[in-house]
């Protein structure tokens, strides 16, 4: 802390389709935006209105990490361009680490840091719909890829001749009554029966498995399963944070 002020992690999530920027104090998030291209001018802008920060993570599923972590730089930051050689505060259980996705092992290191010795599933409604485990020695142990709700009403769309382009509903049917109802209903009846799948045969295996929802799309399930589930929109920026704050002490122990 210095003058009294306390200082701010600037917080870089660059996803499939959207960037999104936070900073955060103390472990909490004090403001965030979501763009569909992050400009240096977005960072400038908020540096101006937040001259506490001190210290930034970028995270990009794109392959432009280093890119936006030099441009970070460049404004007199220490950044860290988070990789699959970071160093991470857990376990790490993938066969091929350089191939996981950095908003997963992102969203592991969050669920750790929120519930410690605990069986984790964490589900992130994204582009794609991913599903994973960390056991309760904070070790991530692999998961589940399949199509998000979005991509999964647009390839309905795009890959047939006469189907319309739906999105999701609130609305819980027994049956779609229309072409529209039915291609809305089994896409969200599907992605439920997915879940509540793999909820029950890993929670046979693990002992009182929580279950955490992430993700721009989770406000749609959250009260369709039954299970106690824990959401944070903001579970990748409490990820990333701990693993800015981690290796900053790594480097600085003392």
């Amino acid at each position: 802390m210095r003058g009294g002020v306390m200082p701010l992690n600037l917080i870089v999530d660059i996803g499939n389709t959207r960037a999104k920027f936070a900073l955060m104090e103390d472990g909490q998030v004090v403001t965030h935006r979501c763009v569909e291209s992050l400009r240096l001018s977005d960072i400038t802008d908020l540096l101006r209105t937040w001259p506490a920060v001190t210290r930034a993570v970028v995270s990009s599923t794109r392959g432009d990490a280093e890119e936006v972590s030099e441009a970070i730089r460049s404004l007199g930051l220490d950044c860290l361009e988070f990789t699959s050689r970071t160093p991470v505060p857990m376990a790490n259980a993938y066969h091929t680490p350089e191939t996981l996705g950095r908003d997963r092992l992102a969203a592991a290191v969050g669920a750790v840091a929120l519930f410690p010795h605990e069986n984790l599933l964490i589900v992130d409604f994204g582009t794609a719909l991913t599903i994973d485990l960390v056991t309760s020695d904070a070790t991530f142990r692999g998961g589940f890829i399949s199509p998000g709700l979005r991509t999964r009403f647009r390839a309905l769309h795009d890959y047939t001749a006469k189907l319309p382009l739906c999105s999701p509903t609130e609305e819980r049917l027994p049956l779609g009554v229309t072409t529209e109802s039915a291609i809305t209903q089994g896409v969200m009846a599907g992605i439920l029966y997915e879940i509540e799948g793999h909820i029950a045969r890993i929670g046979g295996e693990f002992a009182d498995l929580r279950t955490i929802f992430t993700g721009g799309d989770a406000k749609y399930f959250v009260r369709r399963i039954k299970n106690t589930i824990f959401a944070d929109q903001n579970l990748v920026f409490h990820g990333l944070n701990r693993i800015l704050e981690y290796n900053a002490s790594e480097k600085n122990p003392d």
